[in-house]
């Protein structure tokens, strides 16, 4: 299987080995038409870690984090400007494919999103067959397999592969995303509020799931709970807009140092609760 993944990744971004990458962005900005929405934003997530990006609504973070894997461009009138880089290369160079580029870095939304009909090994399965990727039914079901065990589903739903995948709870859905995306070995998984459509005891499963992935690839989170983002993340960046000036970072740095003892007195006002 690694050899039909190396084969399609390295005519996109170079894979030369299994080592974890991060990424990147350099002086990144976004417009939607005229409306500027992000204003040189420059961040490095570091690759095997958890980064979490906080700030009150409508300041720029699923923004950015579509950003980061070429879905902001499919907006129609969307403009960007600056480099966003993976293992080096930027994602938007010239003759980069977005598809290609989205096998590479995957993406579970806010609100779970399987194919309610398609059985859940299908689901999973589904993550090959739309990235292109061949395999005999033997490595099919071991990536099925183990994409469910990463997610922390396999136990509950080994019994039952054949079941749709719209039976299972809320929580369960978004971990058959999670393994879903996981299927085609990304190196970074972009999460956008995956838990803010849940109860809280689905909320601790997701978490507990994003621990266990931690190490095996790098994970952008963007949440509006402050408690989650000190439970998961290992850095923090905190995004900020007004009525007239666009989204930026006001503060990035180690989650404990962010929470604990930030420099700029909007990241305390904000992470205290005072506005936002």
């Amino acid at each position: 299987m690694t050899d039909a993944l190396d084969a399609i990744d390295t005519a996109v971004l170079p894979r030369l080995d299994d080592s974890l990458y991060g990424i990147e962005t350099r002086g990144v900005s976004a417009w939607f038409g005229d409306r500027k929405v992000l204003d040189r934003v420059s961040l490095s997530m570091t690759a095997g870690q958890v980064t979490a990006l906080i700030g009150p609504s409508g300041c720029g973070k699923s923004t950015y984090l579509r950003i980061l894997n070429r879905m902001h461009e499919m907006v129609r009138g969307s403009g960007l400007s600056g480099e966003v880089l993976l293992a080096g290369t930027d994602i938007y160079a010239a003759g980069r494919r977005p598809a290609d580029v989205r096998r590479r870095i995957g993406m579970v939304f806010q609100r779970p999103n399987p194919f309610p009909a398609m059985s859940i090994y299908d689901n999973v399965a589904s993550g090959l067959k739309l990235a292109g990727i061949k395999t005999g039914r033997e490595q099919r079901d071991h990536l099925v397999e183990s994409s469910l065990q990463a997610a922390g589903l396999w136990q509950e739903v080994s019994n039952r592969l054949r079941s749709p995948g719209g039976s299972l709870s809320g929580g369960q859905q978004q971990r058959l995303c999670i393994a879903r995306s996981l299927a085609v070995t990304p190196d970074v998984l972009l999460m956008d509020e995956p838990c803010s459509a849940l109860d809280p005891t689905s909320t601790r499963r997701v978490e507990e799931t994003i621990a266990e992935l931690r190490g095996r690839l790098t994970i952008v989170i963007v949440t509006h709970n402050m408690q989650q983002a000190q439970r998961v993340s290992q850095s923090c960046a905190f995004f900020l807009a007004s009525h007239d000036t666009p989204g930026r970072i006001v503060e990035a740095g180690p989650t404990e140092q962010v929470f604990g003892a930030p420099t700029d007195q909007r990241t305390a006002d904000y992470v205290n609760g005072r506005f936002g």
